[in-house]
């Protein structure tokens, strides 16, 4: 297997959130408008919380631990 560098990958999410919260809304009206902004919102929190994480391994486990606060 390829190493994973999971710093990189947390980096990732940081800049893809970043990305979600700075892109436009595209010219679209009504639910097609609505249902864009609330998808940007859910995308903007799930990468702000995995950027956000603490790693560690255990065994062969992955371990992110995300703070709440």
């Amino acid at each position: 297997m390829a190493e994973f560098d999971v710093d990189a990958m947390l980096v990732r999410f940081q800049e893809r959130a970043k990305a979600v919260q700075d892109r436009g809304i595209p010219p679209i009206e009504g639910e097609s408008r609505r249902q864009f902004i609330r998808q940007a919102e859910t995308d903007f929190t799930d990468y702000s919380l995995v950027g956000k994480a603490e790693w560690s391994i255990d065994g062969d486990a992955l371990i992110l631990k995300i703070p709440l606060g």
